[in-house]
């Protein structure tokens, strides 16, 4: 009987909200009052609920929702050309209507006025597409990374699968003497990480001459960094993980003991409970050779299995085929070096320079 009630109570508390919002919307008044409720409701899953939000936004949005103006670009295709004249009449800059060249745009201009709820609306549309994307984050994080620059990189948590797998150089048969691979060498112990692995991983934890150690590759930039994952007045070393998110198409790898978001270019925490202790990782020496080379200098070295227990084509040159063959861009990144060629592969940084859209993952929301 208490259920019935229920029941009976919910439906009627529905239909009155319903027919609320109706005659609201015949009166021609908005149930959206400020910024925030505009931001809250723009996420709604049919695009009736959110196109009050976009209309309110496009005629009250001020520079302080730029970032979020931005990101819906992405998600959002079907308005954009009502977000892309909201952006110039705040900014008076003509980009075009695309997510990528805002986002750039957006990465030269520093000093915009930030929205107070912007990490607040970015847990809510990352979660619909991974619910565990809320430990990287939410509301009130600390950061000191821009996190309006931050980008979904097209894969779930651990979506790209970090490694530890290791196997002797003899049984080895898959490689080329031509393939290249990531050497190194600590108190008489070798390793190898073949890069038609690595592109497809990007993450290796590893123990090497008694030493932790993390490879991270980031394929998008073609730079690949070996960390030392011990940090002094800590008795546990880091194991890392890949976030799926990026920050000026660099991967935003985390540690697995506090979630917190590591830059891997400048080895530290940026987003999250680390952000601000001033720690560092160490790097470590690290070669790019051949197989052939490599293993005739350390016959001893040990490298990673192909039996990963994921089913990819670790065929040479197969990951990032088409990617590696273009100079575009895959996710929006802004260097301001002259003369400087688009990408440059290294083994400990790489910079990506000018504004050139290249193929985005599909979006979830338009799914």
């Amino acid at each position: 009987m208490l259920l019935r009630r229920l029941l009976a109570v919910m439906l009627v508390s529905a239909v009155a909200a319903s027919i609320q919002a109706q005659t609201s919307r015949d009166a021609g008044i908005s149930s959206i009052a400020d910024l925030d409720s505009a931001v809250h409701k723009v996420l709604s899953p049919t695009p009736q609920e959110s196109r009050e939000p976009i209309d309110w936004l496009a005629r009250h949005g001020d520079r302080s929702s730029i970032a979020v103006l931005i990101q819906l670009l992405r998600w959002l295709p079907e308005y954009r050309e009502m977000l892309d004249a909201r952006l110039e009449a705040l900014t008076g800059a003509h980009v075009g209507p695309h997510w990528f060249d805002w986002m750039v745009w957006q990465q030269d201009h520093p000093d915009l006025p930030r929205y107070a709820g912007y990490a607040r609306f970015l847990t809510d549309l990352l979660v619909r597409i991974d619910p565990r994307f809320k430990r990287f984050i939410y509301d009130g994080i600390a950061h000191e990374t821009r996190i309006e620059e931050i980008a979904w990189g097209g894969v779930i948590v651990d979506g790209i699968p970090a490694l530890a797998a290791m196997t002797a150089a003899s049984t080895a048969n898959y490689l080329n003497p031509d393939d290249p691979v990531f050497g190194v060498e600590i108190n008489g112990d070798a390793r190898a990480y073949p890069l038609r692995i690595a592109n497809w991983h990007e993450m290796v934890n590893d123990v090497v001459g008694g030493v932790p150690v993390s490879l991270a590759y980031c394929t998008l930039c073609g730079s690949g960094i070996l960390f030392d994952d011990r940090v002094a007045g800590r008795e546990e070393a880091f194991t890392f993980g890949s976030s799926g998110l990026l920050y000026r198409s660099n991967k935003l790898m985390f540690d697995r003991q506090t979630d917190s978001l590591w830059e891997q270019f400048t080895d530290r925490p940026v987003v999250g409970r680390l952000t601000g202790s001033k720690i560092e990782l160490k790097p470590l020496p690290m070669v790019l050779t051949s197989w052939s080379e490599w293993r005739s200098r350390h016959p001893e070295t040990r490298v990673l299995s192909l039996d990963t227990g994921f089913r990819r084509d670790y065929g040479p040159g197969v990951a990032y085929r088409e990617y590696f063959s273009s100079p575009e861009l895959m996710f929006p990144a802004l260097v301001k070096i002259g003369g400087c060629a688009r990408r440059i592969s290294s083994l400990a940084s790489a910079y990506r320079g000018a504004s050139r859209r290249g193929r985005l993952p599909p979006s979830p929301m338009a799914q």
